[in-house]
């Protein structure tokens, strides 16, 4: 498996090899009711069922997770449905070869995730309030968790067992550091004047009206909690604020700053506390006449400080003993203490810096403490309604009249918004995630989202529009562009293909581009990380073959404007390996080895693929295509 692998190192593999790759295992259907009834399942694998309901699901993760890359929603829900089938395959032989994770790891990893977490720490009532959203138990969860954990134990028994030789890091550096020289002509798009016939123009209409379809719109009606609108509604009297004022005073100061400086005499086992007690006192009296950072330079037995002056920095209660920091406490600016004693011996002490600490005065503050004690009576009652609102929200599926009269919520409505934008609540993604859910579209509420820790949305469908395809008569003029584009890019091709049979066939560039009046551009020592090309050129020249019998290799290739390169690569040099790469050969070898063993692992899943009873019904065709 290995060789294999190893192999690929030697081609276009080099590229990606330094990728960190390893994703961890999506908890996918962690949001499923269960509630698959009589449904005849999508897919089997084993005794494991997967109904619609959960490529649904797994679908909307794929999509939050995929936003913005342009994949279109048949082929999210078919790589769905693959992911579904390849974590049961992986989870059924984990359980086969006897891996397993303890309920309490299990919920010690849940009370590491920062989504249960409030101010640092794990909140049960955020706890129990996502898992009542999702009609789940803590038991459910904490089963799901632990088959995470298990497919992670057996993933990283694979990957993290896999290593890299030198020879193939080196191979690495000298794939990524090899040198071609070539050169090339541009074949630009001509200039076209005629103007498409209606004859092509409908022909391409009918033959693309996948390209010309409005997208489905819907509008929806919602109700929110959120913490602030609670908050606002706490009443607030002025022996509860200054209460509450008393209690968080610290909030509302600014601590006292002290920078100090000191002399040491150490009491130790060459200078006993009397001795130690003397100099001390005699330094003190010098000081006097003598300046505090300079006598600390010469006598202060603490040598790290000594050479700043005796300099300690701000001051911080709790660092040094009692004495000391009772002595720090009285001292006023440029004051010298008298000799304290301390675990280290005698010291001097001098504050060189001081600033009062200060305590804003209640009335400066009201409106800030107004704001801090709302919010705080409002978090306990936050937490219940969201309960509240899971709750009635699921036994009230056909209607947000039932929830929003027991919450004391206002029903509100949008506007129409597609999947890719919207105005208002519908900006935000997850409620256009929500909106256009299988749950919602079927009539039912929405399960709640969370816009933020403090904000939650339900919402349920109030108009719907389908996809539907745009007139001809809208769409001609793009049309006609594009029939335009497409004879320009066709006919400089062909330009470009003649180009290149007359090079194959003997001429040299120069003279072909002198006939065509073209531009010869030549490259010389050409190397993946340059950058005076583009990217689509460089992929050509770095993917043709090594010029053979002493001519020289003719490719063709498409750059990002439509426009066509004609490249004559005369010369590949084997890369060489520089001072700055062997630097980087140990983090070569550990991301190279994490790349082999993350392939290793997915020749083993295929592997299990290929072993396992998987059964896909037609339904699951629907689903890739829905």
């Amino acid at each position: 498996m290995l060789t294999t692998i190893r192999e690929k190192a030697q081609g276009a593999f080099a590229w990606v090899i330094l990728l960190a790759i390893g994703i961890p295992f999506a908890l996918w259907g962690i949001q499923n009711y269960f509630d698959a009834g009589k449904l005849a399942p999508v897919a089997s694998v084993g005794d494991k069922d997967f109904y619609q309901n959960d490529v649904n699901r797994a679908y909307e993760q794929y999509a939050q997770q995929l936003r913005g890359m342009g994949i279109d929603e048949a082929t999210l829900k078919a790589q769905a449905l693959d992911k579904l089938i390849k974590d049961e395959v992986l989870l059924q032989y984990a359980h086969a070869t006897g891996l397993v994770a303890t309920d309490q790891e299990a919920r010690d990893f849940i009370k590491e995730l920062d989504y249960f977490k409030v101010d640092g720490k794990f909140n049960e009532d955020r706890y129990k309030s996502l898992l009542n959203s999702q009609r789940m138990t803590s038991n459910d969860f904490v089963a799901r968790i632990k088959n995470a954990l298990i497919m992670q134990q057996l993933q990283g028994g694979v990957t993290d067992t896999s290593f890299a030789t030198s020879y193939d890091v080196e191979s690495f550096f000298k794939i990524q550091n090899q040198q071609r020289d070539f050169d090339y002509v541009t074949v630009a798009l001509p200039k076209l004047t005629e103007q498409p016939s209606n004859e092509e123009i409908n022909a391409y209409y009918q033959q693309h009206q996948d390209q010309y379809k409005t997208p489905e719109q819907i509008s929806v009606s919602y109700v929110e909690l959120s913490l602030d609108a609670i908050a606002q509604k706490v009443e607030v009297t002025d022996d509860k604020l200054k209460a509450y004022y008393a209690e968080q005073k610290e909030q509302y100061s600014t601590p006292e700053r002290r920078k100090i400086s000191h002399i040491l005499f150490a009491v130790n086992a060459q200078t006993d506390d009397k001795t130690a007690l003397a100099k001390a006192q005699k330094a003190k009296a010098e000081l006097a006449s003598r300046d505090f950072a300079a006598l600390a330079a010469e006598v202060s037995d603490d040598k790290l400080t000594a050479k700043n002056g005796g300099d300690l920095g701000l001051f911080n209660a709790g660092a040094m003993d009692k004495s000391f920091e009772e002595a720090v406490g009285k001292l006023k600016l440029g004051e010298v203490s008298e000799p304290v004693k301390s675990s280290f011996g005698y010291h001097l002490i001098k504050v060189t810096e001081l600033v009062s600490g200060e305590t804003k005065p209640f009335e400066s503050v009201k409106a800030e403490v107004t704001k801090a004690y709302q919010k705080s009576q409002a978090e306990t009652a936050f937490y219940d309604s969201g309960e509240k609102l899971a709750e009635l929200s699921y036994e009230n599926p056909d209607n947000l009249d039932a929830v929003a009269k027991a919450l004391g919520l206002a029903v509100n409505k949008t506007a129409f918004f597609t999947k890719a934008a919207g105005t208002g609540i519908a900006a935000n993604p997850k409620i256009r995630e929500a909106a256009f859910s299988d749950e919602v579209l079927q009539g039912n509420n929405s399960t709640p989202v969370e816009i933020s820790a403090e904000h939650v949305v339900v919402l349920r469908k109030l108009d719907y529009k389908p996809a539907a395809i745009e007139a001809l008569d809208s769409v001609k003029a793009g049309i006609s562009a594009q029939l335009l584009i497409e004879k320009a890019k066709k006919q400089a091709l062909e330009k470009a293909q003649k180009l290149k049979d007359a090079l194959r066939a003997g001429e040299t560039l120069a003279n072909l581009a002198a006939n065509e009046k073209l531009e010869v551009k030549k490259m010389t020592g050409y190397t993946r990380g340059k950058t005076e090309i583009s990217d689509a050129l460089s992929d050509a020249v770095f993917k043709a073959a090594k010029p053979a019998g002493g001519k020289p290799t003719i490719l063709v290739a498409e750059l990002p404007d439509g426009a066509q390169a004609v490249v004559s690569l005369s010369k590949v040099a084997p890369g060489v390996i520089s001072e700055d790469d062997k630097k980087k050969m140990d983090l070569a070898t550990k991301n190279i080895a994490k790349a082999f063993g993350q392939a290793e692992f997915n020749a083993m899943l295929q592997t299990l693929e290929t072993d396992a009873d998987i059964e896909i019904n037609k339904s699951a065709d629907e689903a890739k295509t829905q």
